[in-house]
């Protein structure tokens, strides 16, 4: 009876569902045992290595880029300055042409004929004076003696009037000429010539509304540029405190629709000298080399400007972010710890900013290792240089790219 007694005792206490727990209890704790016993042998992780440059202060260009528009150096209309049917086209559209070139040709026989009319009426206009003048001679001489002083009166006014028919005479033949000569349409000016408005046998009149054909020259070139009058100001009160200092001569330099920059500097022959009431910007010209054509009228362009150089960090924007409320960042390595700087910047310069506030001259810059980096975390700085194309390499000079060296175990 006492052996059944304790048998049921041993069964409740080591039932299947206790036992299972007591067994996973003890499995947990002695998994865990290694991990504990492995965190207390690691001690504290080591510092990051981030590769650093040292920062100095330069005198940086101080760049402006603006908008612009090509626009031809001249351009002129070709209309004819007389009536009649077109006999000839002779230029060939978008070849080079020279001042003076004939364009087209208007039939002639009508203005010759003209010309000839009006040599005429001088030939008849001179012989008329002379007899005019022949007739006042001889009535000089005989006044008094058979030719009254009226008769010689009257003899000087018609002396007279043959100079003034011959005057008008003369005009006309000079009218003659002109149009004979204007049925050459010469170009006025050297450029290139659009495809013709007409053809051959064509009637046109003088001074019509449509041009025949529009001759441009684009060597050299203008370019139209628009800057606020608000950055204007902005940039001259820099020049009055000194922080922005004026160049020897102003730089311009424009960037083609394609990107590229063009390989010609401009030179400034309009300055500003009023402000639009509608868009508070004041234009401005430059003119440019254009000797192969790369810049045609009517092409939306970009102006850079170097006004003068200021006295700056430059800050390669690779090592660079913004914080969530928009601020420019950067870490700086201090006492072998990273610090988070914020960053004041008066625009960029290459693939760098134009920082004036937030670092100094001496202080390390971390450009490489930025993952996960934190305010205050401890690094190990490794001096690197950039290339212009952003390429960290070590500071020694080898051509290989940089790479950090293995983080410490179990950071």
């Amino acid at each position: 009876m006492r052996l059944t007694r304790s048998l049921r005792a041993s069964r409740s206490v080591f039932s299947y569902p206790r036992f299972r727990s007591v067994v996973m209890a003890a499995l947990m704790l002695g998994g865990a045992i290694p991990g504990i016993a492995a965190a207390q042998m690691r001690g504290p992780a080591g510092p990051v290595s981030v590769g650093v440059v040292t920062l100095e202060e330069q005198d940086i260009p101080v760049t402006v880029t603006v908008p612009g528009r090509a626009v031809a150096y001249e351009s002129v209309d070709i209309r004819p300055r007389v009536s009649g049917m077109i006999s000839e086209i002779a230029y060939q559209p978008g070849l080079p042409l020279e001042r003076g070139d004939v364009l087209f040709r208007i039939e002639s026989e009508t203005y010759e004929a003209e010309l000839a009319t009006a040599e005429a009426r001088v030939a008849l206009a001179e012989a008329a004076q002379r007899a005019a003048d022949a007739t006042v001679t001889r009535y000089e001489a005989l006044e008094g003696t058979g030719i009254s002083t009226g008769s010689l009166e009257t003899a000087r006014v018609a002396s007279m009037q043959a100079a003034a028919d011959l005057s008008s005479a003369r005009a006309s033949l000079q009218i003659a000429r002109l149009n004979l000569e204007r049925t050459e349409i010469t170009s006025p000016i050297s450029g290139r010539a659009t495809v013709p408005g007409v053809s051959v046998g064509t009637l046109v009149t003088e001074n019509q509304a449509d041009a025949l054909t529009t001759v441009t020259r684009v060597d050299p070139i203008y370019v139209d540029i628009e800057e606020s009058s608000r950055r204007i100001g902005e940039m001259r009160a820099r020049f009055s405190a000194g922080a922005l200092q004026r160049g020897e001569s102003l730089e311009i330099a424009l960037r083609l629709e394609t990107g590229a920059i063009y390989p010609g500097r401009g030179e400034l022959v309009s300055p500003g000298v009023a402000v639009s009431t509608t868009t508070g910007t004041t234009s401005f010209r430059i003119r440019f080399d254009n000797p192969d054509r790369l810049i045609l009228p009517g092409q939306f362009l970009r102006a850079e400007l170097t006004l003068g150089t200021t006295a700056a960090i430059l800050v390669p924007q690779m090592a660079t972010s913004r914080s969530s409320s928009g601020a420019l960042t950067a870490y700086v390595v201090a006492d072998g710890v990273a610090r988070q700087r914020v960053l004041t910047s008066q625009g960029t310069h290459g693939n760098g900013w134009v920082v004036t506030e937030g670092v100094a001259p001496g202080e390390q810059l971390v450009v490489d290792g930025l993952t996960n980096l934190s305010d205050g975390a401890e690094v190990a700085p490794v001096a690197v240089m950039i290339s212009d194309q952003g390429v960290v390499t070590p500071a020694d000079g080898s051509s290989q790219a940089f790479t950090l060296p293995d983080a410490p175990a179990g950071n």
